[in-house]
């Protein structure tokens, strides 16, 4: 290499650490510096934040308060409610748009901007679906929703099927000993699904999963400049994968999504660019089985710690879609969404100004006692399980909401019916993640 490329490569890194170090100041330490103070004056959005780090019990003594101060409060950094009308108010609003943004003005808002313009594509910057608005959204959202209609989803049962028995023949081979049923069984079935719907290769996926693993905590606020770090390369990392498949798409082109998603065409022959393939590819990749690992995970604990609810589904199979829809009720994968108001407006009768962040408690929303009667109870026969919010609702509702459902219909009936007898050990850990919710580890004894 000559002096001039060595030269290039060392102002490139500078570039990359001053960048890395910009992004992690404005988007997570100074955010959590604020929170800490608003939590220790008691507010309620810092406190639940507070409450909610390393894996915490879910803050239902929050929810409550929240509710009881009316359908939308008012604290220092955000509007916060648990209400669910005033959920379904603020996710449906044209006047409320995905995400939350901390502005910067001036000289650091100049710096804060080129060091954001850096950032790796990631479930949280745009042209990602979980940002966008319309047009756009609405643009790249018809172009993969095909794929995740109820329809298409139960042609790809009989295959989740076939997966879930294969896994569970691997862990019975092994049964004489402990296994991490999140490991084994509730990350490799989403994955494997959701990489044969991509087109992503075998070989591949265990680098897929890995990814995933290491972003998840980049929908999180607080996080310290370590884990920032290892998030932030972990997506940079997984964008130039991203990159490099696409180009393998591009030269042998087959049936499967990605394929798809290269040569799709709106209405007027305009199809993705580089960015929005690789921000629309990424988050189906990594949402497709993100959450429907917590929505596996958190299936198994609930159904394990309540035998009597899992002896109503061994009498009564047919419940089993009624179950899921419990699961996703009472443990969501997603604890909460943030959002942001475009313009002024009102919410639940109360004035919003332009700007204001709106926090929207889904885990507390789906235990609104107006809506689900003794929401602290885990019921697999509870009629209105399915009212929930925990796939969103609105513009930006779960695009993968059917597939999860299928495959948490398969995935926990088959583990349940392998082995009834699945008794949980101890040393369970939750996720260390804030707003994604589920198990790091489940370690079992299995008997077929």
């Amino acid at each position: 290499m000559s002096l001039m490329n060595r030269l290039g490569a060392v102002r490139e890194n500078v570039a990359h650490e001053v960048a890395q170090s910009v992004r992690w100041g404005f988007g997570q330490a100074l955010p959590q510096l604020a929170l800490g103070a608003a939590a220790r004056r008691g507010d309620l959005h810092g406190r639940l934040v507070a409450k909610t780090v390393d894996g915490a019990e879910m803050p239902t003594d929050l929810f409550d308060e929240a509710r009881a101060n009316g359908p939308l409060q008012r604290s220092k950094l955000a509007f916060v409610t648990a209400s669910m009308p005033t959920v379904r108010e603020i996710l449906g609003s044209p006047d409320v748009h995905a995400g939350v943004e901390f502005q910067a003005t001036g000289a650091l808002g100049s710096v804060a901007d080129w060091a954001f313009a850096k950032a790796p594509t990631g479930p949280l910057t745009p042209p990602s679906l979980l940002v966008i608005e319309p047009p756009e959204h609405t643009r790249y959202r018809k172009l993969v929703t095909r794929v995740f209609t109820v329809r298409a989803v139960e042609r790809l049962r009989a295959r989740t099927e076939e997966i879930a028995n294969g896994l569970l023949d691997e862990i019975a081979a092994n049964a004489d000993r402990p296994v991490d049923l999140v490991e084994s069984y509730c990350a490799r079935l989403p994955v494997t699904v959701i990489a044969e719907i991509l087109g992503v290769p075998e070989e591949d996926r265990a680098t897929v999963l890995d990814f995933g693993t290491a972003a998840a905590p980049s929908l999180d606020l607080g996080l310290g400049w370590r884990r920032f770090r290892a998030v932030d390369n972990a997506l940079l990392a997984f964008d130039q994968w991203l990159a490099d498949h696409l180009e393998a798409v591009r030269r042998n082109p087959g049936g499967d999504l990605l394929s798809q998603l290269v040569a799709a065409r709106d209405d007027e022959g305009n199809g993705l660019d580089e960015r929005e393939l690789k921000a629309t590819a990424g988050l189906v990749l990594a949402a497709g089985f993100e959450t429907t690992v917590n929505l596996l995970s958190n299936g198994i604990r609930l159904l394990h710690d309540h035998p009597e609810q899992l002896g109503l589904l061994r009498n009564d199979p047919d419940r089993w879609p009624q179950a899921v829809e419990e699961v996703l009720r009472f443990d969501p994968p997603v604890l909460l969404t943030g959002r942001t108001a475009s313009t002024e407006t009102s919410i639940a009768g109360r004035r919003v100004p332009e700007g204001a962040i709106l926090t929207a408690l889904l885990a507390g929303a789906n235990r609104d006692p107006d809506v689900f009667t003794d929401p602290e109870v885990f019921d697999v026969t509870r009629e209105n399980a399915g009212d929930h919010v925990s796939f969103s609702a609105g513009r930006h509702y779960c695009l993968g909401a059917a597939l999860a459902r299928m495959e948490g219909d398969v995935g926990l009936r088959t583990i349940f019916d392998r082995f009834p007898d699945l008794q949980l050990l101890d040393g369970a850990e939750r996720r260390s993640t804030r707003i994604l919710r589920g198990w790091e580890n489940l370690p079992a004894a299995l008997k077929a």
